[in-house]
């Protein structure tokens, strides 16, 4: 049927509001998992060192009774560096847009301000996880991968060198296996780590969450569920949080022992307020921030999966 002649129609209508939720939906992740893992700590220096110590190797020890023993070599500390990196942000919004009354915020530059600051979080997990070098100019912070090096499951390719500041090239992929996992977790206890945490691209974690282990996998009948997640791994050598990365390489796995792992901060964020140069409101984030790997033999890899 038709509407009745002279039926006044939106199509017609003058002045009708329109409908614009008061919300603003994101779906772009923020979670940040080594960020949010390690503990802070404090650069004061653009160059940030660390000490770590070895003790010696363990061996047969028995003396005669009331010999006068020989000194024991002594151990020195290593000395670990990295560089602080800035990351930062500029946001610059008008006088007008200020003025005007946006739907699902109140103030525009607040609201930029705070996506900015997710942002920038989201370019440090990156930067975190994927840089295998320190750099100078302009100055880059080494992540993990130029720091887990020790312990390590490859297939070809040359590991970094967190001594010789020599990068990472990969080699040959292949599917990733739990025998993979066992092989790196068993490096680590040996050197004396005692990891916490399996950090995985959201691919391998399915894979993972696949192997079976000595277990036989259940479902709850009772509610309709299936359970395929594994969130922990039960190992020889103690019990892992399985944890997924969205911002970390699709081709590498980390064994990490989260008290070991530490980000500097020369400066903790801050929003700088910039001169302004017409009719607008200029902002800056900045932060500045080092991996502090207190203990690179602490860590494993798995590194060329599928």
């Amino acid at each position: 049927m038709t509407a009745p002649t002279n039926t006044f129609l939106t199509t017609a209508a003058i002045g009708n509001r329109e409908d614009l939720t008061d919300v603003i939906y994101r779906i772009s992740p923020t979670q940040t998992p080594v960020l949010n893992m390690a503990a802070k700590a404090k650069a004061t220096n653009t160059l940030h060192e660390w000490q770590t110590q070895d003790l010696a190797t363990a061996a047969a020890n028995a003396q005669v009774e009331g010999d006068d023993l020989t000194a024991e070599a002594a151990t020195v500390t290593v000395r670990l560096t990295n560089r602080t990196q800035i990351s930062a942000k500029k946001i610059v919004v008008s006088g007008t847009q200020r003025a005007m009354n946006p739907a699902g915020r109140s103030d525009e530059l607040a609201y930029q301000l705070s996506l900015k600051s997710l942002e920038i979080k989201r370019d440090m997990e990156l930067g975190l996880t994927q840089n295998d070098v320190l750099a100078t100019s302009p100055r880059a912070s080494r992540g993990l991968r130029g720091w887990v090096v020790d312990n390590t499951n490859r297939n070809g390719g040359t590991l970094a060198s967190y001594t010789g500041n020599t990068g990472y090239t990969p080699g040959t992929q292949r599917a990733f296996t739990e025998a993979q996992v066992k092989d790196v977790l068993q490096k680590v206890f040996t050197a004396g780590g005692e990891p916490d945490t399996i950090m995985l691209p959201p691919a391998a974690k399915q894979t993972f969450s696949g192997f079976t282990g000595n277990a036989t996998r259940m479902d709850k009948s009772e509610d309709a569920k299936l359970y395929s997640s594994v969130d922990f791994y039960v190992s020889d050598f103690g019990t892992l949080q399985c944890v997924p990365n969205r911002f970390m390489a699709t081709r590498e796995a980390f064994v990490l022992q989260s008290d070991k792992l530490a980000i500097a901060y020369l400066r903790p964020f801050a929003t700088i307020e910039l001169a302004k140069t017409g009719d607008a409101e200029q902002r800056e984030i900045l932060v500045e921030y080092t991996l502090e790997c207190r203990a690179p033999k602490a860590h494993g890899a798995v590194y060329d999966i599928l």
